[in-house]
């Protein structure tokens, strides 16, 4: 494959298209014409300069397509020895690459997503590193729309059949997520794949405690308290088992280092005398507390649109009685439709703005503090609303309303010489319910919908207009597609335009779903019931969203959930506070207080709120140790290969003696005591592990 500049080679592309790496969708705007000509120049060259065969072809009237391929097999083996014994360096592997590249790639075959992710490297790092050095988007690579590998629309359509009719996914299933598209989204889909047979137990015990012991059930909240920190602390030691089995455990120690990345001086390394770049960590903490104002911000805007809501919405449900109600309580519904996703964007801006500010060196740590953000907004969104119904309408409500008389005061200046009528406040006893019913069955709905039946209809409407559009005026790419290449060159142009797919909204979706299942499942424990049916449609959902509505990923690796698992084991203890507070107040009464808060005992609830997160401490203890114990296939495989390599290393050191006896023979006596001494202390710690004999090793 090779390229000239801004034109189309004769060369057919369809002895290419089951191995072409990348895609790069380069933009040349009609006005910067000029400017985006000379860098494509570049960016062929850099491409060429690092390895990459070439070749162009149109995209839409503004754009070009370059497929890339690695010129050679020699420089995709030189990478992956270079990256794998980069591992062994960094104790991700156990033992060093061979030498014998021939012998060592047919022993470990390379697979579809490392190949995907060292080319994707090569692609994007530094010239002086070997590199091309192009970032999407960024300084002169402006013009570069995007850099995407192309899917493999035969997996995927066997994917997506195997998994719709398959009522449990296995590890093969998980595996092969993993060898096509990377760890990251590997570690996803077994996360959610766990969490999913977790929810048997609650889905089967809420439907229990439904039927025999009703809503806010101290039994019920105990044994669902009981059940999130059993499953936190089963992910925990299921993230090792499968960094392990995977082969990446501790990769996160090397962190890709972020392009955006502004050092202010260089120095030399105290350790290992390399020059490095640093940044005053005194100046990224001055950044760091500025989350403490966002927090805030965070919390006075969306905290303030979804209480005023939540105050006109009872006013008009519960207190208005005058003309247009049964219109007029669809407008809180309107207002947060309408201002909440303006009032989101605006935050998550500041979070990207805020995290960029923070200047991290590698790509993981930026991504930590971004998802830390996330997180608050998502908190705040997805629980205030049943936090104000819970703690404030149901305790304050008598004490409250009176004051949402305003809202009569405010409609009464427009509607001057009629009379706005009310009646009488009654504290709505099943509004708690219908809110949980409402957040845990029809809102996942509608997020399934929005996520993937709306992108799916929105693509293909524009597409269509698109395609009208070129055909009136002449100037459709196609057109210009030699016969053979045109089906192929078509989907590459629709997949250009696909959403690139972020791992991250899915993580968030489940994370939330957690929440709501440990916060306030104990008001409705049925939930678990509605979380286990969404969860299977979920897991095919996602595969059709990375299958079709999504550019394939970058195949990253990771060694776990990265920062989300942080926020599961928040919602965990945060769980135990929620479900003591809510049963405590609606234990005696379903339909809680009566509005008045001073005829709840305070001293009462926060002495069960602090028993019961104290608890809640002494139970994750328990649980962590019990789990400790335990033994699993993927720490098996590391101790068995570090036995191995000891084993080795100490054979070895025993050859080198034999070949020196003549000149030392107590060293080999000493060598062989050492030898059968490490080996039987090996032995020994295995079978006390209960982890098999030492010759089976």
């Amino acid at each position: 494959m090779r390229a000239t500049p801004l034109s189309v080679r004769e060369a057919r592309l369809t002895r290419y298209t089951h191995s072409v790496d990348y895609v790069v969708h380069y933009e040349i705007p009609p006005n910067n014409r000029a400017e985006a000509e000379a860098a494509f120049v570049q960016l062929i060259e850099n491409l060429a300069n690092a390895g990459f065969a070439t070749e162009v072809r149109h995209g839409d009237k503004t754009s070009l397509l370059v497929f890339l391929k690695i010129a050679s097999d020699k420089l995709l083996h030189q990478q992956v020895y270079r990256y794998r014994l980069q591992d062994w360096l960094y104790g991700v592997r156990n033992s060093a690459p061979n030498k014998d590249l021939s012998q060592y790639f047919h022993d470990e075959p390379i697979s579809d997503a490392e190949r995907l992710r060292l080319a994707y490297l090569l692609i994007t790092k530094p010239k002086n590193e070997g590199g091309a050095g192009i970032t999407p988007r960024n300084g002169q690579w402006r013009y570069v729309k995007s850099v995407f590998p192309l899917h493999d629309h035969k997996f995927n359509r066997t994917w997506l059949k195997q998994w719709s009719t398959k009522y449990l996914l296995d590890a093969s299933d998980i595996n092969d997520i993993r060898d096509r598209f990377g760890e990251k989204v590997a570690f996803y889909f077994a996360f959610l794949q766990s969490y999913f047979q977790f929810l048997v137990f609650p889905a089967a015990f809420g439907l229990g405690a439904w039927l025999l012991l009703g809503q806010f059930s101290w039994v019920y909240g105990i044994t669902n308290c009981l059940w999130t920190v059993v499953f936190f602390e089963y992910w925990k030691r299921k993230e090792v088992d499968l960094a392990v089995q995977w082969g990446v455990r501790g990769v996160s120690k090397i962190q890709l280092p972020r392009s955006e990345f502004q050092f202010e001086r260089e120095a030399q390394d105290p350790v290992t005398g390399e020059i490095v770049r640093l940044y005053s960590p005194f100046k990224r903490l001055q950044k760091q507390l500025l989350q403490i104002p966002f927090a805030i911000a965070c919390l006075v805007l969306l905290g303030s649109l979804i209480a005023s809501c939540f105050s006109i919405e009872i006013f008009l449900a519960e207190v208005y009685d005058g003309p247009f109600k049964q219109y007029l309580v669809f407008l809180p519904t309107v207002l947060l439709t309408v201002f909440m996703p303006v009032l989101t964007t605006i935050l998550t801006s500041l979070a990207e703005t805020l995290t960029h500010l923070e200047n991290y060196e590698t790509q993981d740590a930026h991504q930590a503090s971004f998802v830390q953000k996330i997180f608050v907004l998502n908190f705040i969104t997805s629980y205030l609303p049943i936090f104000l119904t819970a703690f404030v309408y149901v305790p304050f409500g008598k004490v409250l309303v009176p004051y949402l008389d305003i809202f009569r005061v405010t409609a009464q200046r427009f509607v001057k010489g009629t009379k706005i009528e009310t009646e009488d406040f009654e504290i709505d006893p099943h509004r708690l319910t219908q809110q949980m019913i409402y957040l845990t069955v029809t809102a996942q709905i509608v997020n399934f919908l929005l996520e993937l039946v709306l992108p799916y209809v929105k693509r293909k409407v524009f597409k269509a207009v698109k395609d009208v559009q070129e055909d009136t005026n002449g100037n459709a790419a196609h057109a210009k597609d030699h016969p053979e290449e045109a089906a192929f060159l078509e989907r590459v142009r629709n997949e250009a335009e696909l959403d690139v797919y972020d791992v991250t909204i899915d993580y968030r979706e489940m994370v939330v779903q957690f929440g709501y299942l440990s916060l306030f499942s104990v008001i409705w424990p049925l939930a678990g019931c509605s979380f286990l049916i969404n969860n299977w449609v979920e897991a095919r959902g996602d595969a059709m969203k990375i299958a079709i509505s999504s550019q394939r990923p970058v195949p990253w690796r990771g060694d776990s959930i990265g920062p989300w698992l942080n926020s599961l084991g928040f919602l965990s203890w945060l769980g135990s506070i929620t479900t003591s507070a809510l049963v405590f107040l609606f234990r005696k009464d379903p339909y809680g207080p009566d509005g008045f808060p001073w005829n709840v005992r305070v001293w009462a609830l926060l002495l069960s709120i602090l028993f019961a997160e104290h608890l809640y401490l002494v139970v994750q203890i328990v649980v962590r140790s019990a789990i400790d114990k335990m033994d699993s296939p993927g720490l098996q495989k590391e101790r068995a290969q570090r036995f191995a390599l000891r084993k080795q290393l100490l054979a070895e050191t025993l050859g080198e003696a034999e070949s020196e006896k003549a000149s030392g023979p107590s060293v080999v006596s000493g060598a062989e005591k050492i030898t059968r001494e490490v080996l039987e202390e090996e032995a020994r710690q295995a079978s006390i592990k209960g982890h098999g004999a030492p010759e089976e090793l």
